[in-house]
C-alpha cells in the first residue's frame, strides 16, 4: 500500500520547524529529507525515523518497526499531529546522520 500525497504533505508540514524537509518517492513510498540528510521515510502512511541514540531521547515512547519487509527497523512515530515533538525528534536526529556524500563526475 503507497502513502496517500496528503499524509506526506501533512508530515513536511509537521516537520517544517526542523529546517527544509524534502521527500522522495521511492516504489510508491518516500524518503523524507531534512537540509539534505535523509532522516526517515513515509511508508503506508505511517513516519518511519532512523533510530539515534539522540532522537531516541526525544521519543515519548520508543517503538520501533521495519517500515516495509527487509528493511532495519525505525523509529515508528505514532503522534505525527504535534508539530513541535515531531521538529524536536528531526532536530535531535539529523545531526547525528552521516552528511551525504558529494557526487563526483
Amino acid at each position: 500500500m503507497a502513502s496517500n500525497p496528503d499524509f506526506v504533505q501533512y508530515i513536511i508540514d509537521q516537520c517544517s520547524g526542523a529546517g527544509e524537509i524534502a521527500v522522495k518517492k521511492m516504489m510508491g513510498d518516500y524518503c523524507i529529507y531534512c537540509d539534505g540528510v535523509l532522516f526517515g521515510l513515509v511508508c503506508d502512511n505511517n513516519l518511519y525515523i532512523k533510530p539515534t541514540y539522540q532522537g531516541a531521547a526525544q521519543l515519548r515512547e520508543v517503538v520501533m518497526r521495519s517500515p516495509y519487509p527487509g528493511a532495519k527497523e525505525h523509529f515508528l512515530i505514532t503522534d505525527v499531529d504535534d508539530r513541535d515533538y515531531l521538529a524536536a525528534i528531526v532536530k535531535a536526529t539529523v545531526p547525528a546522520l552521516p552528511k551525504p556524500k558529494a557526487i563526483s563526475r
